[in-house]
């Protein structure tokens, strides 16, 4: 039988037997060659760091609650992981018309060895070195969205805070935008490197500096236009708040998951009149721009960005790991993050 990757408990990922049934209609049974495993969300859910394992989301209310007495709630664990993967096609239903066993294609799905989808959501590459770079269009469209979100304009300033895969793809395209001015700002100085070699202007370690004060002094005192804050962290949102022009945007594209912060707000949000902003781009959340965008554009403008080479992702992969060893590569993650920026699971043929 084949076999998906679940987390079991915070830090505990273990492998679970499933059974693919019979495909029907349109549907389209996938077996995976490789998936890439997303440090920001995911980690936090092999932590057990949100908000998903105590309080109830309530869809109505769009809210997290404590749950009502009487209700029964669903433990959180187990888990399954992962985001998007790439594979090759095995078999396909009865009205399935542009697919065939044997094409490659990429899509949405988790760390697991087959998967069954519908046509529609499944896109064709024409090489296994092109299925590891289209694993990128799940940060591809969060930084796309948080850069729509961002309103950058011609030749604007623009801060970006944290230089993992959505922060350094978010470089690239700021740049494509139109800013004059690029800063990256992340405490690994090897992603610092990377975001130089991407279109950073200047690259800024928060451990040896005070970043939004060299940010504002570096831009005249002013500060920047806009500031994306994609590391998570909420000391990272209080120093783009601070690197803000007057009346600036601070766009926080990040998945905090529940870990304890604060950001103080009588400081330079309250006396810059700052506007702070939420990206996101799923959870059934509209583009601001709706609806001449939404999620299906966002995400095949996305992929067009990478196949096009207008962004590069080539020098973001960090290790091809086995899915055998997936554990390995989440206590990579977890205790050595400045390491590597994606890594990414291989699955042998015959492990399918």
């Amino acid at each position: 039988m084949p076999l998906e990757l679940i987390v079991e408990r915070p830090r505990k990922v273990a492998f679970r037997e499933y059974t693919d049934p019979p495909l029907t209609d349109d549907q389209v049974l996938v077996r995976t060659t490789v998936s890439g495993i997303k440090s920001g969300t995911e980690i936090n859910l092999y932590r057990g760091e949100n908000p998903f394992v105590a309080e109830v989301w309530d869809p109505a209310l769009r809210l997290f609650r404590p749950p009502e007495k009487g209700e029964i709630v669903k433990p959180f664990f187990p888990h399954g992981l992962g985001s998007w993967a790439t594979g090759v096609v095995a078999a396909v239903g009865p009205k399935v018309v542009r697919l065939r066993p044997g094409d490659r294609v990429h899509g949405d799905w988790k760390h697991r060895q087959t998967a069954i989808l519908p046509e529609a959501r499944l896109y064709p590459v024409e090489s296994q070195e092109q299925g590891e770079l289209m694993l990128f269009t799940d940060p591809a469209k969060f930084a796309l969205a948080a850069v729509h979100d961002a309103e950058i304009k011609l030749a604007d300033r623009v801060a970006i805070f944290g230089m993992g895969a959505i922060g350094l793809l978010a470089v690239q395209m700021a740049r494509l935008d139109g800013a004059s001015q690029v800063f990256a700002v992340d405490p690994i100085q090897g992603r610092l490197e990377l975001a130089r070699r991407l279109g950073a202007d200047v690259a800024l370690n928060p451990g040896n500096c005070d970043a939004a004060l060299s940010i504002k002094r570096s831009t005249g005192g002013k500060g920047v236009d806009v500031a994306l804050e994609i590391s998570g962290v909420y000391p990272a949102l209080q120093e783009a708040i601070r690197c803000a022009c007057q009346g600036g945007r601070v766009v926080a594209a990040s998945y905090y998951g529940a870990q304890q912060g604060a950001v103080d707000l009588s400081r330079e949000w309250h006396h810059n009149r700052i506007t702070l902003r939420s990206s996101m781009p799923v959870w059934d959340c509209p583009h601001r721009n709706y609806p001449a965008w939404d999620h299906d554009r966002t995400e095949r403008e996305a992929m067009d960005l990478l196949l096009s080479g207008a962004v590069e992702v080539r020098p973001l992969i960090g290790e091809r790991v086995p899915f055998a060893e997936a554990a390995r590569a989440y206590t990579l993650i977890d205790q050595a993050p400045d390491e590597k920026v994606k890594i990414l699971l291989t699955y042998a043929a015959e492990g399918n």
